[in-house]
């Protein structure tokens, strides 16, 4: 059994990627350990809240612990989607990214109304993505009953952009 610390210390830091001044935060690694994987999912299943109904996983990283997660808890899962992807569009938001512009949708006929969600990522970094995918869960009649991250970037603000959402996260740095 991997222990949660040993499971995070094999997140590598990869500089200048996707752009110069960046720090990528990569998972992969830790991914390809299924030990290590176990460990992260075991802990952000036992920090979601009992009220939790469905997982929200935001595209792409997010897509694997949100499905990991949800066929774990025995939770419903509804992958929020980069655009051109969907074949039934629900609603979309615009937002800004620590290096850029990008845009989510939320699939169709699947997020109901007043569902208790769990929004799911891997990295907060300035919180754009999660805030996006946030909006799209309310604006769907759904509620954010918690947002679970693996890491959180400290130094890039997300967690104020998310004042007042209950927000679980295994490491800071």
């Amino acid at each position: 059994m991997t222990s949660l610390d040993d499971a995070l210390a094999l997140v590598r830091t990869v500089p200048d990627f996707p752009s110069a001044g960046v720090l990528f935060r990569d998972l992969n690694p830790l991914f390809a350990s299924a030990p290590a994987f176990r460990a992260v999912i075991d802990e952000m299943a036992a920090q979601l809240p009992a009220d939790v109904t469905v997982i929200a996983a935001v595209e792409a990283r997010g897509f694997l612990l949100g499905a990991a997660l949800a066929v774990t808890t025995g939770l419903s899962l509804i992958p929020i989607r980069k655009p051109g992807k969907l074949p039934a569009v629900a609603d979309r938001v615009d937002y800004a990214l620590e290096y850029g512009k990008a845009t989510l949708e939320l699939p169709a006929d699947v997020l109901p109304a007043g569902a208790q969600v769990a929004v799911v990522d891997d990295v907060l970094a300035t919180g754009g993505t999660v805030d996006a995918t946030c909006q799209l869960v309310e604006r769907a009649g759904a509620t954010v009953s918690v947002v679970s991250v693996v890491l959180e970037l400290g130094a890039l603000g997300g967690r104020d952009r998310l004042a007042g959402r209950k927000l679980h996260t295994l490491q800071t740095i």
